[in-house]
């Protein structure tokens, strides 16, 4: 099997009160195992675009190839995440908290 990329999600607007705590700047590096931090059905509403990535692929709405903008379920306290694929070679890690 080829060897998946890395994708960054990052929180670049947080409206409201999130239930989990989060905040805009946050962000996340998704490799093998589900980022620890990150709530499950925000989690949950980005996997597409995060196993699409992960394998080098691109959606047709795409802003730029490996680029894509996804929101939170909550309607009342919407969150905008950008789903980032990260080069090959990036070697980037989440920070622990």
């Amino acid at each position: 099997m080829a060897e998946a990329h890395l994708v960054k999600v990052t929180i670049v607007s947080q409206k409201g009160t999130c239930d989990v705590g989060h905040r805009e700047g946050e962000s996340w590096v998704v490799d093998l195992k589900t980022p620890a931090g990150i709530c499950c059905e925000a989690f949950h509403c980005l996997w597409s675009a995060i196993a699409v990535y992960r394998t080098g692929g691109s959606n047709p709405w795409d802003k730029e190839p490996g680029l894509t903008y996804m929101a939170c379920p909550d309607p009342e306290n919407p969150i905008v995440f950008e789903v980032r694929r990260l080069p090959k070679d990036c070697q980037e890690v989440n920070d622990p908290d």
